[in-house]
């Protein structure tokens, strides 16, 4: 049996399949990010789907693909978690995430430019056989332009500083619970801040039509392409292809800002799993 995973902040998405590429199950767990879960808590995540606790033990081929993947340290610490829950498997791999979006989105030998945006944001360029990053991501804190957990976070600061339209404001305070005390356990006591601000940009994503929506989102936009799509010479000459929710959800703003600066949107896809069934299948 062999799974792949996709794994963002959010969420991870599981698939086991058999040699002939038959599938045998799917199911989904919270995000396996190794830069800010523990080992306890990776597993603690991973046994409270009953399908792969029992299972675990016929996985021989475990592929995963997740977003805090891209150092070798971080590699390293998760390999050997999953070498160690799933004991008879013979092969696991574990790298960044872009690469689930390579395979899923790039036909075979296809150069083009791949880019992430859900939770966190990331952009790499595949020249048809290796990936290849100018940017080292520094994770949420500092980075991850264009991001869902970007986006809630200024969302949370217009509203406390009071920028937020009213009639905004209004139904942002409907949909959320804002006290304080209550934002600050979430954001500093509990695992996954980056998954809980990106909960924020739902409400961007349903509101873009409105003005102050708008403003933010253009920005966001406009510096994913001069921070991330523009450090590659040749951004102009091959496709840019997108994997994640915002991505997905915000795919005609991303039309418009790529016919500004001259770029070509390729393939954008909410998620990559179903296309990494194929790839896998082929290449097993």
């Amino acid at each position: 049996m062999r799974l792949l995973v996709d794994s963002g902040s959010t969420k991870a998405d599981w698939i086991a399949i058999d040699d002939s590429g038959k599938v045998l199950f799917t199911t989904q767990t919270l995000g396996l990010n190794p830069e800010v879960l523990t080992k306890e808590v990776i597993i603690e995540r991973i046994n409270d789907r009953f399908d792969l606790q029992q299972s675990k033990d016929e996985a021989t081929h475990l592929y995963f693909y997740g977003a805090g993947c891209g150092t070798d340290k971080m590699k390293a610490n998760l390999t050997v978690v999953f070498k160690e829950y799933f004991s008879n498997a013979t092969t696991v791999v574990v790298e960044e995430d872009t690469y689930a979006a390579v395979y899923a989105t790039t036909p075979k030998n296809e150069k083009a430019i791949v880019c992430i945006l859900g939770t966190g944001s990331n952009c790499s360029y595949f020249d048809g056989e290796v990936l290849h990053q100018k940017v080292q991501s520094l994770g949420y804190i500092i980075m991850d332009d264009c991001s869902g957990n970007v986006f809630g976070k200024e969302l949370i600061r217009k509203y406390y500083f009071n920028k937020m339209p009213q009639e905004l404001a209004v139904e942002f305070e409907k949909e959320y619970n804002l006290e304080a005390d209550y934002l600050k356990n979430k954001l500093y006591k509990e695992p996954n801040p980056n998954a809980y601000m990106a909960t924020f940009a739902k409400f961007l994503i349903q509101n873009k039509d409105n003005p102050f929506c708008q403003k933010i989102i253009k920005k966001g936009m406009k510096s994913f392409v001069k921070n991330y799509v523009q450090q590659f010479d040749n951004c102009k000459e091959v496709p840019v292809h997108f994997v994640g929710s915002i991505a997905y959800y915000l795919r005609e703003e991303l039309q418009v800002t790529f016919d500004k600066y001259g770029l070509q949107l390729g393939n954008v896809l909410r998620r990559p799993i179903d296309g990494l069934i194929a790839y896998h299948t082929a290449n097993k």
